[in-house]
């Protein structure tokens, strides 16, 4: 353990998830593939949107593209460093970084929250009110609603690093994860760290569970509505909102478990943890993509303009 010499801790030992270094090199290969469909999967979906003159008009996939971008961002605060400590022995990370962790993990991970919701809405007024829907979802108000997506996963984030920041860190310095997380950090503190559990819960926990009811309570009504009123493009409605809903669970089952709920270790923490911050941004454009026939036509599209430009420039 490393100490200062005011006997704070600077740095903490990550266990992660092995180790077996066998099993670790194996991780190694899985998790790279992994992270590379992360980043090229996202990436896909932003180039597409963004060549797109009818998909960059759309509410929609103006929020898709922001999905993607948080998703590859988020896909880049813990994996990179998981893949460099899978290829050594000692699993280092200064209080810094870690604190850098935890802010840009909820950074992230509250404004993917809150844009999802935002998406939800969107669906909400293109499938209960389709004669106005462009009119409500102009680009002013989606401007305005990504940016306070953002607004509001700066307000969450900062609020956990401040409660973190003031502990004190005096004792054990290993925490069984494979990156810096609230619930772990906070249980090496040198105090009783009740008042911020509670804090913390009331703060992640809440936020995901309040998200997740709010999301499946508009689905719920979406849904109803496509029952009762509309039979032409139903099955085109309910094919997008089965792929939010997919994403929604994703997200939302893996962080209530998580969050709400006191801070103790259970055997299943790491798989919602790996579920959380890589599975999940390597599926989200996969979901979109398999499941919507607009994205794909867009993607062919874009391989034929590229393929054109390359044969152009070989000629």
């Amino acid at each position: 353990m490393k100490k200062s010499n005011d006997s704070k801790v600077t740095e903490f030992v990550l266990l992660g998830l092995s180790s077996s270094w066998e099993l670790q090199l194996f991780l190694f290969l899985i998790f790279s593939l992994f992270y590379m469909t992360v980043v090229l999967g996202n990436l896909l979906i932003m180039v597409t949107v963004r060549a797109d003159a009818h998909l960059l008009q759309s509410p929609m996939y103006y929020f898709l593209g922001h999905l993607s971008f948080i998703d590859l961002c988020l896909g880049c605060v813990t994996v990179p460093k998981m893949l460099r400590d899978f290829l050594q022995r000692g699993k280092i990370i200064s209080f810094s970084g870690c604190l850098a962790q935890i802010y840009f993990l909820h950074f992230l991970g509250a404004s993917e929250m809150f844009l999802l919701t935002v998406m939800a809405y969107d669906r909400y007024v293109a499938i209960c009110n389709p004669l106005h829907y462009l009119t409500v979802m102009n680009r002013q108000l989606c401007f305005q609603l990504v940016f306070a997506c953002w607004c509001g996963g700066f307000i969450h984030s900062i609020t956990q690093v401040m409660l973190v920041i003031q502990l004190p860190f005096c004792g054990p310095n290993e925490l069984d994860n494979f990156y810096c997380d609230v619930p772990q950090v906070i249980k090496l503190a040198c105090m009783d760290t009740y008042v911020v559990e509670v804090l913390m819960v009331s703060n992640s926990g809440l936020l995901s569970l309040i998200c997740f009811l709010v999301l499946l309570f508009s689905y719920a009504i979406i849904l109803t509505t496509l029952r009762i009123r509309f039979r032409q493009g139903r099955s085109k409605a309910l094919s997008t909102c089965a792929s939010h809903l997919t994403v929604v669970s994703l997200i939302f089952v893996p962080c209530v478990f998580i969050y709400l709920r006191p801070f103790c270790s259970f055997s299943m923490d790491k798989v919602f943890s790996v579920f959380y911050t890589v599975i999940t941004p390597m599926l989200n454009p996969l979901i979109y993509t398999l499941r919507n026939a607009d994205m794909k036509t867009a993607i062919k599209k874009l391989r034929k303009k590229y393929a054109a430009s390359f044969c152009h420039s070989k000629g």
